[in-house]
Formats: C-alpha cells, structure tokens, sequence
C-alpha cells in the first residue's frame, strides 16, 4: 500500500478562494489508477480551507460565537473540495470513499489526543480507496482547531507501514530555500530526516498549518519510522504514476537515519 498527500498548492489555486485546479485532480486522479497500486489518499485544503480559517482565527481555537460560522463555513468549503476530488477518482475508475477527519480524529490543543482508523481498515478490506482531508475538528483544549493533511499523513504511516509515502506538491521537491524567492537554492535529491529540519524556508501564501516548515517536520516523522518518503511534483505529467511504479523520477527521497 502506498500513501500519498495531494498537496493544496497543486489541486488548489491557494491566492484565490474557493478555486480547484480541476484539469491537475483529474490528470492525478488516472496516473493514481494506472498504477494499479492499493491507495491511501490524503488531500490538502489549499484555497478551500485556508482562506476562511484565517478570517476566523481557526487556528486559535474558540474565541468567539462568531466564529462558529466560520468553523461551518470551512468545513463545508473542505467538503466541496473532497467531493471535487471524489468525482475525480471515481471518473478515473477508482472505487473511492470519503472519510471526514470529524468522523475519527480529535486533537488537543492541536495535538493528536484520540483516532479511530478503523473505518480506513474496513475500505481497504473492501478494496475501496479511502480519502481523506486537511478540516477543522473538534480540539478538547480549544474546542476545535486545525487538523492538517501533514498530521494526517503521519498518523496514517504509523498505523498501516506503507511501502512509501508520497508527497505530491508544487516545485520538484525539498530546496535547500525557498525556490519562489530565489534562483541560488538547490534541490536535495536525497536528504536525511535530521537534515532536513534545517533547512531554512518561509511561506508566501496563506496557510493555517503550519507551513513548509510542519510539512518538514511531519515529514521527518514518516522518514524515522524507516518508511521512504518522495517528494515530487504534480504539476509534471506522469512524475506521479512513475513514482507510484517505482521508477526514477526528479524530486526528493527522505530517509531515517
């Protein structure tokens, strides 16, 4: 089985509220089928869920009766896009179901306080595609907070050991810096995960997770358990079914020590 997170930067247009890349879902959604390989699929909230969950100061947990709306709103807005992603999989021919973060994971002051992954158990039994999603749910400090796809990803590899786990963003895999800020970075073909927690990157767009830099860390985190992790592009044509095949594509492995 092989894991993989859809970045919202590539299914999304994170400037632009509400917007999905629908030809880029559709394009990974059959390179994912041709694989023919068994999937977890995790998908980023990107434009969708970033957006409002600023707005309402989400990340801060309950503050105000105001920003119940907010945690509606976000939440239904995430759901749009699952289903966008949804209807992309079952055109290709996967036999996918949806299960909401809400559905099983709760945190605690954003941390994993209890998760039931036993509805994930019970579609691959099946031979169904679980997919699930970035969302806001509940948080017994805070009353809710932000669950990231990041967060989800790992907890995902602790309880299945898949063969890899892929990472699927918008640039051609870990820089040595930000690449949308400077010519002088250099893509890190193969990197450790102690490396790779220093490694100097900000963030140019609206995110309420935490960034390139929890991306890094929850990274690492799959990498220690000796699990192979990729990141690549999905903006490239076939790099993620190449990826999926086992062959040699551009990007970047991360590796335990």
């Amino acid at each position: 089985m092989i894991l993989i997170k859809l970045g919202g930067s590539v299914i999304t247009d994170k400037r632009k509220e509400s917007a999905a890349r629908k030809r880029t879902i559709n394009r990974l959604a059959r390179e994912m089928k041709l694989s023919g390989k068994e999937l977890i699929i995790v998908h980023g909230a990107g434009s969708f869920g970033h957006i409002t969950a600023r707005v309402f100061n989400l990340d801060k947990g309950y503050e105000s009766k105001e920003q119940l709306m907010g945690f509606s709103v976000t939440h239904r807005n995430v759901r749009i896009l699952n289903n966008i992603v949804l209807e992309a999989l079952l055109s290709a021919g996967l036999k996918a179901v949806s299960i909401p973060p809400l559905s099983f994971i709760k945190l605690k002051r954003k941390r994993l306080h209890s998760i039931d992954l036993s509805l994930f158990e019970d579609s691959l039994r099946l031979g169904l595609t679980p997919v699930t999603f970035g969302d806001v749910v509940f948080d017994a400090g805070l009353s809710f907070s932000i669950c990231s796809g990041d967060l989800l990803m790992v907890e995902l590899a602790k309880k299945f050991q898949p063969e890899k786990a892929i990472f699927v963003i918008d640039e051609d895999g870990i820089y040595s810096g930000d690449p949308k800020k400077s010519r002088e970075v250099k893509l890190l073909r193969s990197v450790s995960k102690d490396d790779l927690m220093k490694i100097s990157t900000d963030i140019s767009v609206t995110d309420v997770t935490g960034g390139m830099k929890g991306k890094l860390g929850s990274i690492a985190e799959i990498a220690d358990q000796g699990i192979e992790v990729l990141v690549i592009n999905g903006n490239k044509r076939n790099r993620l079914l190449n990826a999926l095949l086992g062959k040699k594509v551009k990007g970047t492995t991360v590796y335990g020590d």
